[in-house]
């Protein structure tokens, strides 16, 4: 079952550009975190773990060397990349760093563009500024920003280190130099129900945003979130839950956002719950066959246009 019959996704919205499959080469940038060195924090935020996203060993190799491995170990190779900065906070660094470091992997074979995952708080004009200069220059820009949920109450909870309004602030300001904003949510954190995730949703759409990621929540080793789980006072999200919060979202998604992701995926042992999340395939054909059957992307908007296959 193809996901992008229901589902603007970022394949093909690429592919229908580029002419061709344009293909994510994740690299490690040897960033931290904020919330992680001291200046906001040390323990980071409850649910995280980065080593269940992302290969800890890359981070000393250059950025070309990464790219090579990565582009290597694709099944179906492209002729045509995007670099993402995948780990910890990519724009949290001096900006000459920064240019250095984005610069090293444009100039890698094939690459047309950036994505750079990033907290709202850690996006200064300076960064905005740099990322716009590359758009100028004909590349690919997309600044991938972890807001989670819109419910401030959920990011305290969490430790998140912002709120909505940084959120709000960022988002505008990259829009309005012409930078796509991709928005990171998570769906099963503690505490949150129908409610905060239709509210959450359509804050952001409200507001405006180019594209989307939707996770569902992983209880990683190595996280607080671990050790609540243990003590039962965490409850993991099962598939239908998620299914049903995702098929939701994504019907009350303008035709026209991209979506980046539908579902994620993390490694045994680090992946404590929920069991589904191992397989990658499971979550999204899972919510490809929830679509298929109550309506296709933007069905629960107010817009008149809806998604449509283009294959």
């Amino acid at each position: 079952m193809q996901l992008h019959h229901w589902v603007n996704t970022l394949g093909q919205d690429l592919k229908s550009r580029y002419g061709e499959t344009v293909r994510k080469l994740t690299i490690h940038g040897n960033f931290t975190c904020p919330n992680r060195d001291g200046t906001l924090g040390t323990g980071g935020c409850t649910f995280c773990n980065v080593a269940s996203f992302v290969d800890e060993t890359t981070a000393v190799q250059s950025i070309a060397q990464q790219l090579d491995v990565k582009a290597e170990q694709l099944k179906a190779k492209s002729s045509k990349y995007l670099a993402y900065f995948q780990a910890y906070t990519s724009t949290y660094g001096e900006v000459l760093e920064l240019d250095r470091l984005y610069r090293e992997a444009m100039a890698y074979r094939n690459i047309v563009g950036l994505c750079v995952g990033t907290r709202p708080d850690c996006v200064s004009d300076v960064v905005l500024n740099l990322l716009s200069g590359y758009r100028e220059q004909g590349y690919e820009i997309w600044l991938e920003l972890g807001l989670q949920t819109s419910n401030d109450k959920t990011l305290k909870r969490i430790n998140r280190g912002h709120g909505w309004a940084e959120y709000e602030h960022v988002c505008l300001k990259a829009r309005a130099l012409g930078i796509k904003v991709c928005t990171h949510l998570i769906v099963g954190l503690p505490g949150e129900g129908w409610q905060d995730y239709q509210q959450t949703i359509d804050k952001v759409v409200a507001l405006g945003v180019d594209g989307l990621k939707l996770h569902p929540l992983h209880i990683v080793t190595g996280s607080t979130m671990a050790k609540a789980y243990a003590a039962n006072r965490l409850a993991a999200i099962t598939l239908e839950e998620y299914v049903a919060v995702a098929v939701m979202m994504i019907q009350r998604t303008p035709a026209e956002v991209v979506y980046h992701r539908v579902s994620a995926t993390a490694r045994k042992p680090t992946l404590i719950a929920p069991a589904w999340c191992e397989d990658r395939w499971q979550g999204i054909i899972a919510v490809a066959k929830g679509l298929a059957a109550s309506g296709s992307q933007g069905s629960q908007t107010n817009s008149r246009y809806l998604f449509r296959s283009v294959s």
